[in-house]
């Protein structure tokens, strides 16, 4: 049996072709009584949309490339989740790319892997420099993930300096006067670890204490081992401490290993938080304390963005009719709080999406009380 099209189902459902399309695409001229019959008929045939077809007519692909460090990473694996959830409301297919934090690796995809296969890219890049950045003629659209290494691309990130800040005036509220930064990096820079660290030491001086250098923890990768063995070098070392800020959830849960082990208890003698509220930290013993980024927003934000300038760069001067009626407004600001920019092409936008902290056993000892 041939497959049905567009004009099997305007002649099951005695409207025309035209308005079977503005029914699939939710066109918001449609009468309700029109929408319910034509989507009947497309029911009752069976009718798909094809894709395939539709993307190539706009000149694309219908893919997209979401490119992060490593995908065992439990944050990362969380947000390649969202970001293939709110592609899927757009029609889009994401291919998702382990850039490894290789520079080599990252210009490739910020290249588009040197085929015309991706529409767009979502990169969230450890390697490159504002250099790298600079000049993307030629590239396909790319919007960044994490910290700004420039101000010329669209980008989606948490107000990370203002997290630390807001995790260790926490610590400190509950009378934890040595706290160490587990994976603090005590150098100028744009990167993750360094707003975490700058937001740390910019608490502890609202506080009036001392910033002491042997307070920041260096790791060698940001996994739980890393963590586990970060911490036992400072036990082993005879440093005093009540308190850590690991700067992200890995961090903190090989960092809860090593202190049971060694007979100190948490909450009662360190207090612990982390970042990025992954799945693992809700069932460790004790319940892990942490900095919960709204992954959906960052998500839902950073496809829209790029969907946004996938329209202009094939489209630039009529655009996709169904706009950014999926998932978040492109032109949302702060939080997702319209900013008030019209139609056409966008300047770079740059997102700071909503964070919180989510207190549990680690700082709070038992949760709810």
């Amino acid at each position: 049996m041939a497959r049905p099209r567009i004009k099997d189902v305007a002649r099951h459902a005695g409207v025309s072709e035209k308005t079977v399309s503005n029914v699939i695409n939710d066109y918001a001229h449609v009468s309700d009584r029109t929408r319910t019959v034509v989507r009947a008929s497309i029911e009752q045939l069976g009718y798909r949309v094809n894709l395939a077809g539709r993307h190539l007519r706009k000149g694309r692909t219908g893919i997209i490339a979401l490119v992060v460090p490593e995908l065992d990473i439990p944050y990362f694996a969380e947000l390649a989740r969202h970001v293939i959830r709110e592609a899927e409301k757009c029609s889009l297919t994401v291919l998702i790319h382990q850039s490894g934090a290789d520079r080599a690796h990252e210009l490739a995809a910020l290249a588009g892997f040197g085929s015309t296969f991706v529409d767009g890219i979502i990169l969230s890049p450890l390697a490159l420099t504002a250099d790298d950045l600079r000049d993307r003629a030629g590239f396909p659209p790319t919007v960044l993930l994490g910290e700004l290494l420039e101000e010329g691309a669209d980008h989606v990130a948490i107000d990370n300096e203002r997290a630390a800040r807001e995790a260790t005036r926490h610590l400190i509220s509950l009378g934890r006067r040595t706290v160490l930064a587990v994976g603090g990096i005590d150098a100028p820079g744009l990167g993750t670890a360094e707003a975490r660290t700058r937001g740390y030491r910019a608490a502890l001086a609202e506080a009036g204490i001392a910033h002491d250098p042997a307070a920041l923890v260096p790791v060698d990768s940001f996994r739980m081992p890393a963590g586990a063995r970060a911490v036992a070098r400072v036990l082993r070392d005879g440093v005093r401490f009540d308190a850590l800020l690991c700067l992200n959830d890995q961090l903190a849960l090989g960092a809860l290993r090593t202190l049971y082990e060694h007979g100190v208890r948490v909450p009662e003698d360190v207090a612990v938080i982390g970042f990025d509220d992954v799945e693992g930290g809700r069932f460790s013993v004790p319940t892990l304390s942490t900095v919960a980024p709204d992954k959906a927003a960052v998500a839902k934000v950073a496809v829209q963005l790029l969907r946004r300038r996938i329209e202009e760069a094939t489209d630039p001067d009529g655009g996709d009719p169904e706009g950014a009626r999926h998932g978040a407004d492109p032109n949302a600001g702060r939080d997702g709080v319209v900013d008030g920019a019209g139609p056409g092409v966008q300047s770079p936008q740059d997102r700071i999406v909503a964070h919180r902290l989510v207190l549990r056993e680690s700082t709070e000892g038992h949760e709810g009380r």
